[in-house]
């Protein structure tokens, strides 16, 4: 679903997310689904948990903080992500394996990359609502991205 014509039905019930500062990857530059939501700071093992369970088209929102210490994904966990059916992966911070990742059939959204790997803390919380790129985050509600921008929606809506 294309963002501009979504923001042209739906105005006032959606929100716009405030992308000019992140980058997309993967093949898929158009996706949708409901959030799940992690906050961790430099450490992925909450995320990757999360995407190692049936996706059903739904889409993971991360909050590292912005950090760019540690990339919170790479191309093997997408590949993952990609193996449990979910959408896509917006990251408010850094992946790795762009080249790879830029080659496979995933939406992923995120600042930027960096070579360094995760840590393996088990740090993080989940289901929690996230506030970042002048929006919030909130698991259950909607994200609608592609490369006009990136909306959010309390409901499911359709054209």
């Amino acid at each position: 679903m294309k963002t501009t014509d979504l923001i042209d039905k739906y105005e006032d019930a959606l929100s716009v997310v405030n992308i000019a500062a992140y980058q997309h990857y993967g093949t898929k530059r158009e996706f949708h689904g409901k959030v799940i939501t992690v906050r961790c700071f430099e450490d992925n093992t909450k995320a990757k948990a999360l995407l190692e369970t049936q996706g059903d088209g739904r889409v993971l929102v991360i909050d590292g903080r912005a950090s760019y210490g540690r990339a919170l994904m790479g191309d093997n966990v997408a590949a993952i992500a990609i193996k449990n059916g979910w959408e896509g992966v917006i990251v408010n911070g850094y992946i790795r394996d762009v080249a790879d990742i830029n080659h496979m059939p995933i939406g992923v959204v995120a600042l930027g990359s960096t070579p360094r790997r995760p840590k393996k803390n088990n740090d993080g919380e989940r289901n929690i609502t996230l506030s970042f790129a002048d929006a919030q985050f909130v698991p259950g509600s909607y994200v609608y991205v592609d490369d006009d921008g990136m909306l959010l929606s309390a409901t499911e809506i359709f054209l």
